[in-house]
């Protein structure tokens, strides 16, 4: 069944809005999933506030052009389905990665990340990197460090002036025995 030509304006324009509001995109080769497997991964990429659709390529490289984004036409040569990371990309890619794991018949091809483009290996270390939460943690414990140790430092003047007075008072006081 043939698409009309509103149809399409339309799709491209949704494909538009929806690589606009994306943080980024990764594209998998969905070929040999049956609707029970991309519903699951549907599932699981919505809970890390990620969408996922199979897509056009010809209305993909049309939507790409009118979002001023570099085209993919080196990863759009096979049937495609495009995640759109709306929230944080690491948990996206985790998804991803893990369901490749699961189904071997996915298979990641690329994406981007702003305007720069993915490789497999780009989605993989984005995978390995920590939650937020935790780099946030880690960011807090580097800038907390240095203030401890100024904070000793500085004090430490202090805490030797105390033990010499308590050391002469003790000394005062065994004198008077």
């Amino acid at each position: 069944m043939a698409v009309s030509k509103e149809k399409k304006q339309e799709l491209v324009a949704d494909y538009r809005e929806k690589l606009e509001h994306s943080q980024a995109v990764i594209l998998t080769n969905y070929q040999g999933l049956n609707v029970a497997q991309i519903s699951e991964l549907r599932n699981r990429l919505r809970a890390v506030g990620t969408g996922y659709q199979v897509i056009k390529n010809t209305l993909l490289r049309l939507a790409l052009q009118e979002a001023k984004l570099p085209p993919l036409d080196m990863l759009l040569e096979e049937p495609t389905a495009i995640g759109f990371c709306y929230q944080e990309v690491p948990p996206a890619a985790q998804v991803l990665i893990g369901f490749t794991r699961e189904a071997s018949t996915l298979r990641l091809k690329g994406g981007l990340l702003g305007h720069r483009l993915l490789t497999t290996e780009d989605i993989s270390q984005l995978a390995s990197l920590p939650s937020r939460e935790v780099l946030l943690a880690q960011i807090l414990t580097a800038l907390q460090s240095p203030m401890g140790r100024l904070v000793n430092v500085l004090s430490g003047p202090m805490r030797g002036f105390i033990t010499v007075l308590k050391a002469r008072a003790d000394q005062l006081a065994s004198a008077e025995r």
